[in-house]
């Protein structure tokens, strides 16, 4: 998964926060139904559709055909014929993206961005002195709906965790608080592939453990959480019982960008990793475009059956410039450490070394 947990979950004193996550409605398709009226109401994809395209965003018309980000165009259009595909226009969403910024900036200076189109807020002590947090989040979404025609939705709780289930809870347009009381209760009966920060892989591994809701994991002890899932098991064990202090981290800058993925069974043919790797790819790579950042390192991470760990680097001169590019410099990698003596059980792509101005706190929602 991209942007793993960086800090514990685990508890602490202090008074109780409000948090708000923001998310923006279909952002790339709606920002092209909205400068296109023609294409309102229809199954809109924002992507290239040529046959190793990727799905960049898309339209909720589309989705109700099963079109997802980061699936294959050829498999997007199969799933919806009268499937739209526009190229995308990063400079447009950033526009945008630094006017919703400014909304943001009018309530509060701790703002967490994580893509163009979704942030966190902390607005415990907001700007405008409004005393509730969910009237904090209807005034910033009834502000970007007018400044922009789009639609946000949101979540609002007492930790970054719950915020963002709550946002994905009244989608679209709409927004949805989770209180202290509510906490708990809420994440014991959430299948944990619900659970930010759970991938496909994880859920499966929790799945064969028995471990298949919240209140699954909360039955669970500190150290079987730790001894079957590592640090991330402190980061399970904590937001189980709706527990989660990481702070809202104004304008953080990441160093790095990747993806990894933990197989259910173990990899031994070149070809197999190689596919594999391409749902890696295409999230590292989206990730770039939503940001707008380049890097010129590429490096890949390899884990094995036995658990022992090595990474492989490469660095371009310039930057990485396309998906293609990325997908070479990975494969290339790989193909180098082959004849491999042992199976594979992990496999991660990560882009670093970035370039540009695209990087600085400045960017709009970076």
């Amino acid at each position: 998964m991209i942007d793993e947990t960086d800090e514990q979950a685990g508890p602490s004193s202090g008074s109780q926060r409000k948090i708000i996550h923001v998310d923006m409605d279909a952002f790339y398709a709606s920002v092209e139904q909205r400068d296109n009226p023609d294409m309102r109401g229809k199954p809109v994809a924002v992507g290239g559709s040529r046959e190793r395209g990727v799905v960049a965003a898309a339209s909720y018309e589309a989705r109700t055909f099963g079109v997802r980000s980061a699936m294959p165009s050829v498999t997007a259009k199969r799933q919806c014929p009268d499937l739209i595909f526009v190229k995308p226009r990063f400079e447009v969403y950033k526009a945008v993206s630094e006017q919703i910024r400014q909304i943001f900036a009018e309530h509060t200076p701790i703002i967490e961005p994580l893509s163009l189109d979704e942030a966190y807020l902390d607005v415990t002590e907001n700007l405008k002195s409004i005393p509730l947090a969910r009237d904090v989040a209807l005034a910033i979404r009834a502000k970007i709906k007018e400044v922009t025609g789009l639609n946000a939705s949101a979540g609002i709780s007492y930790n970054k965790f719950l915020a963002k289930l709550a946002s994905d809870h009244r989608k679209p347009n709409g927004q949805y608080v989770i209180t202290p009381e509510m906490g708990p209760a809420f994440v014991e009966n959430l299948p944990v592939v619900k659970f930010h920060g759970i991938g496909p892989a994880t859920s499966a591994r929790m799945n064969a453990l028995g471990l298949y809701t919240g209140l699954d994991i909360r039955n669970q002890s500190f150290e079987f959480m730790q001894t079957n899932f590592g640090k991330a098991g402190s980061y399970y064990y904590w937001i189980s019982r709706g527990v989660d202090n990481r702070e809202v981290k104004a304008d953080r800058v990441r160093k790095s960008v990747g993806a990894e993925n933990t197989f259910l069974s173990d990899l031994t043919e070149f070809e197999t990793m190689l596919s594999e790797l391409q749902p890696l790819i295409n999230k590292v790579w989206r990730h770039c475009e939503d940001r707008g950042t380049r890097g010129r390192t590429v490096t890949l991470k390899v884990k094995f059956a036995d658990f022992e760990l090595i990474t492989r680097s490469r660095t371009v001169l310039d930057s990485v410039g396309s998906r293609t590019e990325l997908e070479d410099a990975s494969a290339e990698l790989l193909k180098a450490l082959f004849p491999m003596k042992k199976s594979v059980r992990l496999l991660g792509v990560s882009i670093s070394s970035f370039v540009g101005v695209d990087v600085s706190p400045q960017i709009p929602l970076l």
